[in-house]
């Protein structure tokens, strides 16, 4: 790394060094082996295109970090990190709605500011996930059914790239490369550095945290769909199975509706008939109240996710095996346990044409996520049961879901990841990356 620090005017750590943890590691701590040889905190643009051209010189592997939430720890190397933190600054024009970001701004401090603004933007659910990972993968949130992806509110993005040109993209202006940031996964073509979106007003909400007793799995999940398969653009759902050792599971939706907690109790009578919840929490919200009650967090320690998707809802025979599989889960010390989630997808999500973003699922009502967890503390046994189970669950729920895949949920471990993350757009992304990025500087195990 000699001479980095005396091109840029960021801090460049070493292990060892105070910070260098917290601005470099993997969130997720199945990645926590990985250790880069340095990490940058940039303070500008400059500071980054400095850093690329160093790297690519010294041929010294880089790669760039917001929130460092990369389910499969992409967020953290072996060589150079460029820990982007420092180019959080929000500027919010009224009189537009246009909403301008620092590539390395998290979803705490930019809700934050919107709030202040009394404007929306459909963004992720954790304050610490950084912007860039969510809009370049699509973004789904949980009022995207009515408003759309945070990558469909994306109008304009300044991008470092391999050659440390820093280019504008919009629709207008280097518009096949703004076409791939719309969706086409982070990291693959340069390091983004700013996003501009239009943002909406916010709209009174209800929300639903309801929960029931293991027994009602069934009943609740297949009615759930159906409600969810008639359900107006103004409700978005997450309905899940989950079990942690030494428990029976649960069965819960957490939801929120644009519209009155009566609208709201009417759509969710069939469930509420058919199963007495545990917990029923179904209240009028303001927008802003609305956002804190979806808030979620994880413990942080090791976990994998996989992923399918389907147009319809799941038949009974698909929940039945699922929640099967839930009940021989061989159990960890992770409080997070394993589970399946469907997310109610559709809406506007899929009112966009499949080649008008990188994005290419256009045409899912539910995304069928697989998760399981276990701690650093665990066995190596229990690690490679945890990880069997899951690979397992995911071939037999292909019976009865397609091959899609949310490229922001990434999967090591999915083989025919191309088609499964990005469908017929991947040979028009395949087309951008040899023309942005010829030597493949930006470079991981499932890059473009």
């Amino acid at each position: 790394m000699k001479g980095l620090q005396s091109l840029v005017g960021g801090v460049v750590r070493y292990p060892g060094d105070r910070e260098f943890e917290s601005t470099s590691a993997a969130f997720n701590k199945r990645y926590a082996g990985v250790r880069p040889a340095a990490v940058l905190s940039a303070e500008t643009v400059t500071d980054i295109a400095r850093a690329i051209d160093w790297s690519r010189q010294e041929q010294v592997p880089l790669v760039a970090r917001g929130g460092g939430h990369s389910y499969a720890g992409n967020s953290v190397n072996t060589g150079l990190v460029l820990d982007l933190r420092g180019l959080d600054e929000v500027r919010i024009d009224e009189s537009s709605g246009l909403v301008t970001v620092g590539g390395g701004t998290r979803m705490g401090k930019l809700y934050a500011e919107l709030e202040r603004y009394d404007l929306a933007v459909p963004l992720g659910n954790s304050n610490e996930v950084g912007i860039g990972g969510l809009v370049l993968g699509g973004g789904v949130s949980a009022v995207s059914r009515a408003f759309g992806l945070t990558c469909d509110a994306l109008v304009a993005t300044d991008i470092v790239l391999a050659d440390g040109r820093v280019l504008t993209c919009n629709a207008s202006e280097n518009a096949d490369l703004f076409w791939a940031c719309r969706g086409g996964g982070g990291g693959n073509f340069g390091v983004n550095t700013s996003f501009t979106f239009q943002a909406r007003l916010p709209r009174p909400s209800a929300t639903c945290l309801l929960r029931w007793r293991w027994d009602d799995a069934r009943e609740v999940v297949v009615r759930m769909q159906e409600i969810m398969h008639d359900a107006p653009d103004e409700f978005a759902a997450r309905i899940g199975v989950t079990r942690v050792a030494g428990s029976e599971g649960v069965v819960s939706v957490v939801g929120q509706h644009l519209g009155s907690a009566d609208e709201l109790r009417e759509m969710l009578a069939p469930v509420l008939t058919v199963a007495t919840p545990e917990r029923c929490d179904l209240a009028d919200r303001s927008y802003w109240e609305a956002k804190e009650i979806l808030h979620h967090e994880t413990s942080g320690d090791p976990f994998a996710v996989r992923t399918r998707g389907t147009p319809k809802p799941l038949p009974e025979a698909g929940v039945e095996r699922f929640l099967a599989a839930l009940e021989r889960w061989p159990g960890s010390t992770n409080p997070d346990g394993a589970g399946v989630a469907l997310f109610t997808w559709g809406g506007k999500i899929n009112r966009v044409p499949v080649a008008d973003t990188a994005f290419a699922h256009r045409d899912l009502l539910f995304l069928v996520s697989m998760d399981t967890s276990w701690s650093t503390g665990d066995s190596p046994h229990t690690v490679s049961a945890n990880l069997e189970w899951l690979d397992d669950l995911h071939t037999e729920m292909g019976e009865f879901a397609g091959d899609a895949a949310y490229v922001n949920f990434t999967d090591p471990a999915l083989r025919d990841w191309r088609s499964g993350y990005y469908g017929a757009n991947h040979p028009r992304l395949a087309q951008i990356k040899r023309r942005y990025d010829p030597d493949r500087l930006f470079d991981f195990g499932q890059a473009v």
